[in-house]
């Protein structure tokens, strides 16, 4: 199974986040991929992503980083429902094909 490391991101760093890590964690399994998640709030997140140093980041609000940083991830579809399987596959494919 591939190693990779995942920053859930959200508001306020509570509920939203740390439901879309429950998600995404069983998601990527189904794929493959070993994750260790972790959750923060969007005002976290540069310094958690400085410290974490995730593969990607699933973020529920709009939130950005300087220029060769991870890839973000749009994680709404984890909270609805709707698109989901195909947001897990995207992200899957991505941390897939990043170098060990």
């Amino acid at each position: 199974m591939i190693r990779r490391k995942v920053l859930v991101c959200c508001g306020t760093g509570i509920a939203t986040s740390v439901q879309v890590s429950h998600k995404l964690k069983a998601l990527l399994k189904d794929r493959g991929i070993d994750a260790m998640l972790a959750e923060c709030k969007a005002i976290e997140l540069a310094s958690k992503a400085q410290s974490m140093r995730p593969h990607a980041i699933v973020s529920t609000t709009m939130v950005t980083l300087p220029p060769g940083g991870p890839r973000i991830f749009q994680g709404v579809p984890f909270l609805t429902g709707m698109g989901a399987a195909a947001l897990a596959d995207e992200i899957a494919a991505h941390l897939k094909s990043l170098k060990a």
